[in-house]
């Protein structure tokens, strides 16, 4: 496995070539944004391991510019910065995990070997249920035609819904498959995201694509 390193501690970022290196991957280091941005850190590898408060560039805004090019690499967000808000954040921007220093460098590899692995087995790209198609490949969804632009958790929430059309979705799926199995934040976050993706899908329609389904979660209608 290729793991391109993003971080301008080089302590930190020494231990996590260490770690990486001792468990038979590849490293490659950028110790800050810019460089990591003309050496297109994220494209070329396998996983990578993103500091946000980097100099010349910070990781939010690589990270972000990334997820609109399309890149889907797995990135593990490792930083100093553990608030809600700081999280939410950057699972908007299209991180896959989020983990606060100083962390356990052995939990550390443990999450890269789980985020390239659910990467490694990526289902289809392309879903349609009824009037609703999306595709992974360039991160674009569709209504009856109309294109409809999505917040990266926006659109895996949509992802999900849509594999499981006809099943119901619960809370603890969603907050799974889009924030990972660490994801500590209030319960309330998924149904602000959910009315936000109605807002988006519905216009026009006098019933929600997105079913509630009373105390267990939501299911997507195909009419």
């Amino acid at each position: 496995m290729q793991i391109a390193i993003i971080e301008d501690d080089v302590i930190v970022a020494r231990a996590i070539r260490t770690a990486a290196e001792e468990a038979g991957h590849q490293c490659s280091c950028f110790e800050d944004g810019q460089r990591a941005s003309e050496n297109a850190a994220i494209l070329g590898s396998d996983v990578v391991v993103l500091d946000l408060m980097l100099p010349k560039r910070p990781g939010i805004e690589i990270l972000r510019e990334a997820r609109r090019e399309g890149v889907r690499t797995p990135v593990i967000v490792l930083t100093a910065l553990g608030t809600v808000p700081n999280k939410l954040e950057a699972f908007e921007a299209g991180a896959d995990d989020y983990l606060v220093k100083p962390g356990s460098m052995d939990e550390l590899m443990a999450r890269v070997e789980a985020v390239h692995r659910r990467a490694s087995h990526r289902p289809a790209m392309e879903l349609s249920v009824g009037p609703l198609h999306l595709s992974l490949a360039n991160k674009r969804v569709s209504v009856d035609d109309r294109s409809v632009d999505l917040t990266p958790t926006e659109f895996s929430m949509l992802e999900l819904l849509m594999r499981y059309q006809g099943q119901v979705v619960t809370r603890k799926m969603l907050c799974e498959h889009v924030w990972g199995f660490d994801w500590d934040g209030p319960t309330n976050v998924i149904e602000v995201h959910i009315n936000r993706l109605r807002g988006k899908i519905d216009r026009g329609r006098a019933e929600s694509l997105v079913r509630t389904i009373r105390g267990r979660g939501y299911a997507l209608a195909s009419d």
